[in-house]
């Protein structure tokens, strides 16, 4: 049995998390919790990057007072944004990709590279935050004198080890490096005056990035080993989904919907292009052929705006009450520009219904259930498009994260889908990020398809059953 810590750094939290892994035995605890909230400063939106490293270090050291044989440490987050480091010192706290900065470098980039020219060079779907169109938006200045630009996660491995590089499963996200051949696009960056310098030599899941030196090792007392993972949350999160099957879908679900199918090369066709699918990189080499739905986000934040107001809302309850609706409500599309933002979601939602002749939902019950009911539709309908284009014969949904707990998302979801849909685990990014690990350690061996018949034992699913 091997024992490694997971920091799992999401989009509203973070946590960390100990994995204890043998052959039949995937054991975890959380040790840590702790919120992420971003700040607008007078430049924009930005992560309070550093205030989350000190959690970080906060989680690790109890981690390691509970758990003294850490072996491993891994490190996983959202993807697409990014540090600028000079001398060692980090410049400016990261911007959120929510910022509107990213509006100015899609016009700039596409003026000499249209979408398709580019989908036909990194795979990816047009998401107007994607990093290089943020780098497009940087300050020019800044990328002068930086020495390195590092993703979220590598960045905390940075600090952690002292080692620059950039995992290979995040830097698909960017749109700089080439679905073909896998290596930084350097004709790209060159046309749209990225320096080449700044970006880190690619490392993969499982390899080595370094030992827990300099001054974590100080505030940790501990050199345990840093493992690169799948440092895209969704990319470990796919390796921890419990796929008995080809003939399977996936929908890694939290405040992003990534619904999405495995295929062993990128599908850069004009069909994959045009329904709007990306290719990412995925854990040994796989690719998650997905989309981008707009998640929970939308429920999330309009439950925080009714919190604002003064109400106090128990998001249990509030889905009871929705459940127990039986007349239709709005099915609306979750994809619209206008919900990306942060602001008033059910402001937003009554807007769209307007637009479109459709009666907007008049209650925060009935709200919460046109939500749950166009993301059910949203996933179903992508779950099918991603089987097509990826030619997959679909005959189950896995939901894994958060939304596998919102037991009325699944099930309608199963409903409008027409197949099966297994929910859970929940912590499935966690746990994604502890197998490579502890696969890296040899506790473990074999392919990605044994690391998920473990979690299959271990962490069985939800069913739900379509219904008519």
């Amino acid at each position: 049995m091997t024992t490694v810590a997971a920091v799992d750094l999401g989009a509203t939290s973070g946590r960390v998390i100990v994995g204890r892994v043998g052959p039949r035995q995937l054991d975890t605890e959380t040790v840590a919790r702790f919120p992420n909230d971003p700040v607008r400063l007078a430049d924009g939106l930005h992560w309070n990057l550093v205030g989350m490293y000190g959690s970080v270090l906060t989680g690790l050291r109890e981690a390691l007072r509970e758990h003294p044989d850490i072996a491993s440490v891994g490190v996983d987050s959202w993807a697409v944004d990014y540090g600028l480091i000079a001398r060692s010192r980090l410049l400016g706290e990261p911007f959120h990709y929510r910022d509107e900065r990213a509006a100015a470098g899609v016009e700039a980039v596409h003026a000499r590279h249209p979408h398709a020219d580019l989908f036909a060079r990194n795979g990816l779907q047009f998401l107007p935050f994607n990093t290089l169109y943020q780098f497009a938006a940087e300050d020019p200045e800044l990328l002068g004198i930086a020495d390195h630009a590092l993703l979220i996660p590598d960045l905390i491995g940075y600090w952690l080890t002292g080692q620059a590089r950039t995992e290979r499963t995040n830097a698909s996200t960017t749109g700089l490096l080439r679905a073909d051949t896998g290596e930084w696009d350097a004709e790209l960056l060159e046309s749209l005056g990225i320096p080449a310098r700044i970006l880190a030599p690619l490392i993969a899941p499982g390899e080595t990035l370094g030992t827990i030196s300099g001054g974590a090792a100080e505030v940790l007392v501990a050199r345990s080993a840093v493992t690169a993972v799948g440092s895209h949350d969704t990319a470990s999160a796919v390796v921890a989904v419990p796929m008995t099957s080809p003939d399977a879908a996936y929908i890694s679900c939290g405040t992003w919907g990534l619904v999405g199918v495995e295929v062993e090369r990128p599908v850069l066709t004009d069909a994959a292009r045009e329904a709007g699918f990306t290719n990412e990189g995925g854990v040994d080499g796989r690719v998650r052929l997905l989309r981008n739905v707009m998640g929970l986000w939308i429920l999330s934040e309009a439950v925080r705006g009714w919190q604002r107001e003064g109400h106090a809302i128990d998001l249990p309850t509030l889905l009871d009450s929705a459940e127990e609706i039986t007349a239709p409500v709005a099915v609306f599309d979750v994809d619209d520009a206008r919900f990306l933002p942060p602001g008033d979601m059910p402001r937003r939602i009554a807007d769209w219904c307007e637009e479109h002749g459709v009666p907007a939902p008049r209650t925060r019950a009935e709200f919460a259930r046109s939500i749950i009911e166009s993301l059910a539709q949203a996933f179903a309908d992508t779950a099918h498009d991603a089987a097509r284009v990826g030619g997959v014969d679909l005959r189950v949904i896995h939901i894994v994260g958060g939304g596998a707990l919102n037991e009325l998302l699944c099930q309608r979801t199963a409903d409008r889908s027409g197949v099966p849909v297994l929910a859970g685990p929940v912590e499935a990014t966690a746990l994604g990020n502890i197998l490579v690990q502890a696969r890296a350690t040899g506790i473990l061996s074999g392919s990605l398809e044994s690391l998920r018949d473990l979690v299959a034992l271990t962490h069985q699913p939800r069913r739900h059953q379509p219904r008519a």
